[in-house]
């Protein structure tokens, strides 16, 4: 009986060592890279004012849009808001602003004080509808053509970089 019991508690040791290994080989970085040339999956953002929502139809007819996510509480969105402003004047593209877990009242204050880059505005209160474009930290920005595939994701606030990357593919 107790050569049973010892040889259990070794199967028992040998699993949970087996678990941990593949745990910590395990690459646990996220990415949202897959999301890159494939179509942008179906979505129903509310109207910043609530009247309404956006659908893909919204953004089918332009050449391209520029999807930023964004809140008044994110200190690198205020950083990334000068080119979100360049770009707006760019004919070539659309912006659709959806405002990211946050108040209405600060989020037009934000919008009074810097300016409002955005041709569409729209507002995901709970953060379940930016989940499906991978959305897991503000501010990210995710370029799409008129076939609605995804051209660039970029995570984190844009730079000028991103801004001549995003002049680049869109000339």
């Amino acid at each position: 009986m107790q050569k049973i019991i010892k040889i259990i508690i070794l199967l028992i040791f040998l699993f949970v060592i087996g678990v941990f290994y593949v745990s910590l080989t395990r690459n646990t970085n996220y990415s949202t890279l897959s999301l890159i040339n494939k179509e942008t999956p179906e979505f129903k953002f509310t109207y910043f004012d609530e009247t309404n929502f956006y659908t893909r139809d919204d953004i089918k007819k332009n050449d391209f849009t520029l999807i930023n996510f964004w809140a008044s509480w994110c200190a690198p969105c205020k950083v990334e808001h000068p080119i979100l402003m360049k770009l707006s004047k760019t004919k070539k593209l659309m912006i659709l602003g959806i405002n990211f877990k946050d108040k209405n009242v600060q989020a037009k204050s934000f919008l009074k004080e810097l300016g409002n880059p955005y041709d569409l505005l729209a507002k995901d209160n709970y953060g379940k509808q930016s989940v499906i474009f991978g959305i897991y930290g503000i501010p990210e920005s995710i370029l799409i053509n008129k076939d609605l595939i995804i051209i660039q994701k970029f995570v984190g606030p844009l730079s000028f970089e991103d801004y001549n990357i995003i002049m680049k593919i869109i000339e």
